[in-house]
């Protein structure tokens, strides 16, 4: 069975908009400061263990944007893996071993976390999948990298649905740049 991993950048107050220096949002590109070796490579591992990315298509827009011009091993990881993207307009994506999934998104995932030899499936960004996906208990693993900044206000990870979600912590990493990743498995 495939695991759902949503693996996650948020600031201290619990937001996950614009860390890499989005457009018209007043506090963009609040991961950069923080970038360490250590923490990319523990990114990268997480990469290379997923079988493939499921992406809304924003941040799919914004990957297919950027990864097929960048070089090194953690690119050529994401230019080659698979890539499942959610879109109802998408119809010929471009960038390397992409399938679209279409109006029944919650439906194909949950099909394809029923696959025996699935491998795990990571989302990153995409606010509005990740809301969709844990609405409809389809979350195996959350993944927050938690940076030490507060922006004061922006999208969140968990859907603001008055629904309790409990998750038992699995591990959790500290690194030297004062970035916390927290690694939590859903507890049904």
């Amino acid at each position: 069975m495939g695991e759902l991993i949503v693996s996650e950048f948020v600031t201290l107050d619990g937001v996950m908009e614009a860390p890499g220096g989005e457009p018209g949002h007043p506090h963009s590109g609040w991961v950069f400061p923080h970038v360490s070796e250590e923490w990319e490579a523990d990114k990268h591992r997480e990469v290379e263990e997923a079988g493939s990315l499921l992406l809304g298509r924003v941040t799919y827009d914004s990957h297919a944007g950027a990864w097929p011009q960048m070089a090194g091993p953690f690119a050529d990881r994401m230019n080659t893996m698979r890539k499942r993207v959610v879109s109802r307009t998408l119809t010929e994506p471009e960038w390397a071993n992409t399938e679209v999934i279409g109006m029944d998104a919650i439906d194909a995932v949950a099909s394809f976390r029923r696959e025996p030899d699935e491998p795990p499936m990571i989302v990153v960004g995409s606010h509005s999948l990740v809301q969709q996906l844990l609405a409809a208990d389809l979350v195996d693993r959350v993944r927050l990298t938690v940076f030490p900044v507060a922006v004061g206000g922006g999208l969140r990870v968990f859907p603001d649905d008055g629904v309790r979600r409990d998750f038992a912590l699995s591990d959790t990493t500290r690194y030297s740049n004062g970035v916390t990743m927290l690694d939590l498995v859903r507890s049904r």
